[in-house]
């Protein structure tokens, strides 16, 4: 089997991480793989500890958070493997995913980027992705299949192409990176891997659903808590996303979308919860779009 380079972020997820290492110590001690781990600026440096639970492990300290885009950038930089799979510090996987990513890609040259089936670690028979549907440009949103569906082992059999791969778990091989490039570290948190998937289809590659292996993810089923870090991301990105992937007309008909109906609908929202607080986020995060208007397939992280 040839060498494949799991790269995994931890940002302040000590415990999480360690349990991480743990599964894949576990599931895949035995295959051809090497684990990288890149610590994302985290509070304290664990690394030792890391060592100690998996000594192979190639650790990697960066003192600044560079988000999810920008710590798995790193990890790929000591990456030396022929494939390389990207996988959540806050996942656990199963003793077949590595070896059904890769017979997928190894049989179907087409396939650039790829996803397994992905449950709720605490629901387990809860489906959390079975691929994404298209974009709809005008509008930023697209959907997730099979969400909130109870695993009767309905995709266990089945492989497709999709819309999106999910960040918390993917494949691709090392060799396409040098046509698609690596991952925009300007979305630093959301929307950088669907802006990748957009990458690897200009590329003449396929992004693709495999549902014969699957992980666990301890994302919570909940919405989750809101933050002003996810609503400012959420709301910059989503608007950068659309800005990278499609022409002008399209851009500016989604930003008139955006601004006027999206935005407001949102606030109102926030305001019901009596979540004031939450409100000059979204204005930051359209600001930031109408202030660096120019070269937005090239901006850098500023906030």
């Amino acid at each position: 089997m040839n060498l494949v380079s799991i790269i995994t972020v931890n940002f302040n997820q000590f415990q999480v991480t360690i349990d991480f290492l743990k599964s894949v110590k576990a599931h895949a001690a035995t295959q051809n793989i090497e684990v990288i781990l890149v610590d994302n600026g985290s509070r304290e440096d664990h690394g030792p500890d890391y060592l100690t639970e998996y000594p192979d492990l190639i650790y990697i300290r960066s003192e600044l958070n560079l988000g999810f885009a920008g710590g798995n950038n790193l990890g790929v930089a000591q990456a030396k493997g022929e494939y390389l799979l990207f996988l959540n510090n806050d996942t656990e996987i199963t003793a077949g995913l590595i070896p059904g990513l890769l017979s997928a890609l190894e049989t179907n040259p087409e396939i650039g980027l790829i996803s397994p089936l992905i449950l709720y670690f605490q629901e387990p028979e809860v489906v959390q992705y079975a691929g994404f549907t298209g974009m709809n440009y005008l509008t930023g949103r697209n959907k997730a299949i099979g969400y909130m569906e109870k695993d009767q082992g309905q995709y266990d059999q089945q492989s497709y192409e999709t819309g999106y791969c999910h960040g918390a778990a993917m494949m691709c091989r090392a060799g396409d990176l040098e046509v698609v490039g690596l991952m925009a570290s300007q979305f630093f948190l959301y929307y950088e891997e669907l802006d990748w998937c957009e990458r690897f289809r200009q590329a003449g590659l396929k992004i693709w659903f495999y549902g014969a292996v699957k992980i666990y993810h301890k994302e919570s089923m909940s919405v989750g808590k809101e933050s002003n870090i996810k609503t400012y991301f959420m709301t910059r990105n989503r608007m950068l996303f659309i800005r990278r992937n499609t022409g002008f007309f399209n851009t500016l008909i989604f930003c008139i979308f955006f601004i006027l109906v999206a935005c407001p609908k949102q606030i109102l929202i926030y305001l019901k919860k009596g979540r004031k607080d939450l409100v000059k986020w979204v204005f930051k995060g359209v600001l930031w779009n109408l202030t660096h208007h120019r070269n937005s397939r090239d901006l850098g992280f500023k906030i």
